[in-house]
C-alpha cells in the first residue's frame, strides 16, 4: 500500500472501531484484538503482531493511552506520547485499526469489540488475560504467543541509558 493518507484513517475511537467491526462482521471477517503499550516498537512487537494477526483476517490493537501507561510503567514512561505509538502502529501493514483506552486494563474495550480471537504475548495463563472470559463465552478463542527473547522496551531504554 502505497497510500500513506489512509494511515491516520485506521486510529478510531471505541465508538468508531464498534461500528467498524459490525461492517466487517457484515463480510464474515474475523476479527483479532491484541493490546499494549508498544512505547518503542521493536522486532518482538513486529514478531507479536505478526503472529497475532495470522489469526484472522482482521487484527485490532488497543493501546493503551499515555495516562495508562503513566500508572502501569511509571512517570518516565512512556517514550513516545500517545499519537506518535498510534501513527506508528497504524502504519503496519498487518494492523488494520488502532483504538485508544484510558483504563488501565482493556476490559471494556474488548467487551465493546467481542472478537472472535483475543491474543496476548507472554507467560500468562488465561485465567490472567483481560476479556478472555468474556470472548470465550461469547463463542470466540484466546491464543498466547510466546514472546521474541531478547527483545523488550525496557531493555531498549537501559541500554540507551548505559550509553549516555
Amino acid at each position: 500500500m502505497k497510500r500513506a493518507d489512509l494511515i491516520p484513517q485506521k486510529i478510531l475511537t471505541q465508538e468508531e472501531a464498534v461500528r467498524r467491526v459490525a461492517q466487517w462482521r457484515l463480510l464474515n471477517k474475523k476479527i483479532v484484538f491484541t493490546n499494549g503499550v508498544f512505547d518503542i516498537l521493536h522486532q518482538g512487537h513486529i514478531f507479536s503482531l505478526s503472529q497475532a494477526a495470522r489469526e484472522g483476517d482482521v487484527l485490532i490493537i488497543g493501546l493503551n493511552a499515555d495516562a495508562s501507561v503513566k500508572r502501569l510503567k511509571g512517570d518516565s514512561r512512556p517514550v513516545n506520547n500517545q499519537e506518535s505509538r498510534a501513527l506508528v502502529l497504524a502504519s503496519l501493514v498487518m494492523v488494520d485499526a488502532v483504538v485508544l483506552f484510558e483504563e488501565d486494563s482493556p476490559l471494556e474495550l474488548i467487551k465493546s469489540l467481542m472478537p472472535d480471537v483475543l491474543v496476548k504475548g507472554g507467560d500468562y495463563t488465561v485465567e490472567q488475560i483481560a476479556g478472555a472470559k468474556e470472548v470465550i463465552a461469547n463463542g470466540g478463542h484466546v491464543v498466547i504467543n510466546p514472546i521474541l527473547e531478547g527483545f523488550s522496551t525496557t531493555n531498549i531504554i537501559q541500554q540507551i541509558s548505559n550509553n549516555k
